[in-house]
């Protein structure tokens, strides 16, 4: 059986900019373990819990960003597949909106850092083609809003 996690790509818009997919920034935390790689905020499912229920809860527990600060965005869930120590993963990904762009994040122990960067940085970052490919797949959602 898979492991199985769900989280947010998290972005905001710049203040005081138009609506424009060039003003936004995508946050990525960076772990204090491993290879301290770059990743949306994420946790495995509990038992019994469903989902987005796991993707709230792990963004507010990694970054300190709760259903209250965070607008969903409709019509947008990732999934990416691959293997961990021999074992097969499923990330799903929804998408949300920091309602206010200077709300601070606060990261818990398992991450040492954190950036809010555009796109193509944000890929830079992430390092990884599936999760650079999610990141574009967001990017084109919102451009087509």
């Amino acid at each position: 059986m898979a492991l199985r996690a769900c989280g947010f790509i998290v972005f905001r818009r710049l203040l005081g900019s138009k609506p424009s997919p060039s003003n936004i920034e995508y946050l990525l935390l960076q772990t204090s373990y491993g290879e301290h790689h770059w990743t949306p905020p994420k946790g495995h499912v509990d038992p019994g819990e469903d989902d987005l229920t796991t993707a709230l809860r792990e963004t507010k527990e990694e970054a300190g960003l709760g259903a209250e600060q965070l607008q969903v965005i409709n019509g947008f869930v990732q999934e990416l597949r691959y293997e961990v120590r021999g074992r097969p993963k499923e990330v799903l990904y929804w998408l949300a909106e920091l309602k206010d762009p200077v709300t601070a994040v606060t990261l818990s122990d398992e991450h040492q850092d954190y950036r809010w960067a555009p796109l193509e940085e944000a890929c830079a970052l992430a390092g990884y083609k599936d999760l650079q490919d999610t990141l574009r797949a967001a990017h084109r959602h919102l451009e087509a809003q």
